[in-house]
């Protein structure tokens, strides 16, 4: 039986390589980001796998349109076996205290409500689906253990992150329902690209920073997805091995 996995944030960056990894290893995709435009170009790059996709625009921070989306991909598919909650943003780099109350809220609502909305329509499906359950991976990030500099509300929602993928994880038993988190250090994409010019450290100082492929993003999604529901990936860390992290500054 193929596999149908759902990916928030799959018009660039993380969200395009696991796209396609997912696609070009059996898998039908249902592609979704606020914008259809980069949704599109994300299944034109995919080739002879384009007919295996859906494209579904959708914008995850609010109930209605997360409920259109998993109504979208049950009436195409009639089940769901792997969500991955990969959309997520950051907020201007300035101190704490000159945070805007939209900037914060703007933040909280993709990287921690569309992640719980997602989470909370995938359960509904996973549970009621035959055969029951399926597996949900969130993108925790590196912030999810260590922030950088002026970033309180990025660093919050991916703690935050750690705590929705434990609490799932939880009540995912006895549904067959595994949930596990995947935390990313550096992946080279258009938002890491600023790391070539520098990226203030914890000192004040400015470093460049290494990078890595993010193919091995997408290597480690199709891992912890290839496992059997009975086996689980609860946390893995996978990162620039140069990028500074532990110690981080």
């Amino acid at each position: 039986m193929q596999k149908i996995a759902l990916i928030t944030g799959a018009g660039s960056g993380i969200g395009r390589a696991c796209t396609l990894k997912l696609l070009q290893n059996g898998y039908s995709v249902v592609l979704n980001g606020r914008r259809t435009e980069t949704l599109e170009e994300t299944r034109s790059m995919a080739g002879s796998f384009a007919d295996q996709t859906l494209v579904h625009a959708a914008d995850i921070s609010k109930p209605d349109e997360v409920q259109g989306l998993f109504a979208a991909c049950e009436k195409k598919y009639g089940r769901l076996d792997l969500l991955f909650n990969n959309a997520g943003r950051g907020a201007w780099s300035v101190p704490l205290e000159e945070l805007s109350y939209e900037e914060w809220q703007g933040v909280v609502d993709v990287n921690l409500t569309g992640p719980f909305l997602c989470t909370q329509q995938a359960f509904r499906m996973m549970k009621a689906q035959t055969p029951q359950g399926g597996r949900i991976i969130n993108n925790g990030s590196i912030s999810a253990d260590a922030p950088r500099p002026n970033s309180a509300p990025y660093t919050a929602t991916k703690h935050a992150i750690t705590g929705l993928t434990k609490s799932a994880s939880l009540d995912g038993r006895g549904f067959n329902i595994a949930c596990g988190q995947l935390d990313i250090g550096n992946a080279a994409t258009e938002m890491t690209k600023s790391m070539s010019q520098g990226v203030r450290q914890a000192d004040g100082t400015m470093k460049v920073e290494p990078t890595m492929n993010v193919e091995h993003i997408a290597d480690a999604l199709l891992y912890m997805a290839s496992l059997p529901l009975s086996a689980n990936v609860q946390f893995m860390t996978v990162m620039a091995t140069e990028m500074p992290f532990v110690g981080r500054g």
